[in-house]
């Protein structure tokens, strides 16, 4: 049995922090589970950056509409009063600072909120930053969601990534499986545990000075 959160419930506690009728964009991988999860009393219009605003939540496998795919390739539904448009219009939503929330995997995040999320920098790297650069810049608030380290045990929060950026100073919040973690003037600052987690094992696993809980 894995330590503290699973993924959906690191999914569903990320949209405990999502305000009612935020336009939302998620990421790739773990954030697209964030979908599932939107809190008794709360919308949230879903932006994907291939067109689409209104996207709800995976179809069953035999209601699979083989036209309506999110930017993950994922198979989505589309709620009532949904809207489609080109691929630009939907970076114009971006660009303008239209999106209230993104959600993104990760890598690296650094203590300033530095993100890198798309590259460890390999010579054999594929080049595939896709919207990422955009959704950084110009999205109101940047969460990711993110296993506390790597497969090997290495840390994914550090003190500077080693990675190429994504984008500089642009991660608000962190959501990982064993803590909530925001990105502040003084570092990282824990907000929650876990249950089960204590603060030293998040401390011992963090690449970079971390404050407690308060």
């Amino acid at each position: 049995m894995s330590e503290g959160w699973t993924r959906e419930q690191m999914a569903a506690r990320t949209a405990q922090d999502i305000p009612d009728g935020s336009y939302v964009n998620l990421g790739i991988g773990i954030p697209e589970l964030v979908a599932k999860f939107v809190p008794q009393g709360r919308e949230f219009i879903y932006h994907t950056e291939n067109g689409m605003l209104g996207m709800g939540p995976p179809p069953a496998d035999d209601e699979r509409d083989l036209d309506l795919i999110n930017a993950g390739k994922k198979y989505v539904t589309a709620l009532p009063g949904a809207a489609y448009f080109h691929h630009a219009d939907s970076f114009s939503m971006i660009r303008g600072g239209h999106i209230d929330v993104c959600v993104l995997g990760t890598m690296q995040v650094a203590e300033n909120g530095d993100l890198a999320n798309w590259s460890t920098g390999a010579a054999d790297a594929i080049p595939a930053v896709g919207g990422a650069m955009d959704l950084v810049q110009g999205v109101k608030n940047i969460y990711v969601i993110t296993q506390h380290t790597t497969k090997t045990g290495e840390p994914k929060l550090v003190e500077k990534c080693s990675y190429p950026l994504t984008g500089p100073g642009v991660v608000s919040r962190i959501y990982t499986n064993l803590a909530v973690v925001d990105v502040t003037p003084a570092g990282f600052q824990v907000i929650e545990l876990a249950p089960g987690v204590t603060f030293e094992q998040v401390r011992s696993r963090t690449g970079a000075s971390i404050l407690p809980p308060q």
